[in-house]
């Protein structure tokens, strides 16, 4: 499957269909409305996370500092916390973890509440993240209503992504530790969904109703960025069409 085959293919997709792929070896790139604006779901948790680690970097926040989550806190699942019976101490270090491993909401909100969303967009556009931005919490409806949502941009994502492969987000110490966790995510029926056994992919998934996108590094021959977002669509057949293209760029032959 080529360039040209990779983007009809995408085209068909029912909704809005996003796309962004670069070779870390090679340098080639293409991509479909790859500079638009996409509901984020979950992916937004892979640019908090960011964020938070460059505040802890820097000595405004430390990974240590406990949070309580009460009972009244807690959303669906995804996640662990929901399952606790009662309040629940833990630290920043682990609600991140659980944020991205598990894509935890009530991990999520708690660190939203605790650094706060407009921080946390000043950060992002530290980090190179101009259009990338939070508006609300999670599984807020009342701000919904009122069309507050998080939103992602592809290009920019997959721009982030890179610097944390080549050791260039904060420090090559931090970078890789974003990438350790990154690789332990849990939710793999995306992006690795068809790859061969024994491919990694760091990455970070997002779903909602009509929603499904997967952003990451794909540790093939030749290592590349794969970034998608799906809105307004069918989700299986998005979700089918990522993990073909996904193996079509990961084994070309």
């Amino acid at each position: 499957m080529d360039r040209t085959e990779i983007i009809e293919r995408l085209r068909q997709l029912p909704g809005d269909v996003g796309f962004w792929y670069k070779n870390l070896v090679t340098g080639e790139s293409f991509g479909l409305r790859e500079n638009e604006l996409f509901l984020a779901a979950s992916v937004i948790k892979l640019p908090v996370y960011c964020a938070i680690m460059a505040m802890c970097h820097e000595g405004l926040a430390d990974m240590g500092e406990k949070l309580l989550c009460r009972q009244e806190d807690k959303m669906p699942p995804c996640g662990a916390l929901y399952f606790f019976n009662g309040d629940v101490e833990t630290d920043i270090r682990t609600l991140c973890g659980l944020m991205i491993s598990l894509s935890d909401n009530t991990a999520t909100n708690l660190l939203l509440r605790r650094f706060g969303l407009e921080e946390l967009n000043t950060r992002f556009k530290a980090m190179g993240l101009e259009r990338t931005r939070l508006e609300r919490l999670l599984f807020d409806a009342g701000a919904a209503a009122r069309g507050l949502e998080n939103r992602i941009v592809l290009k920019e994502l997959g721009e982030l992504l890179e610097k944390i492969y080549r050791r260039e987000f904060l420090s090559e110490q931090l970078s890789r530790e974003i990438e350790d966790l990154l690789l332990l995510q849990q939710i793999n029926h995306k992006i690795p969904g068809y790859l061969p056994e024994g491919i990694p992919v760091a990455h970070k998934t997002g779903e909602d109703e009509g929603i499904t996108n997967d952003v990451g590094i794909v540790y093939a021959k030749e290592p590349f960025i794969l970034c998608f977002a799906a809105n307004r669509t069918r989700v299986p057949r998005a979700e089918t069409a990522l993990r073909e293209i996904s193996l079509a760029l990961c084994c070309p032959d």
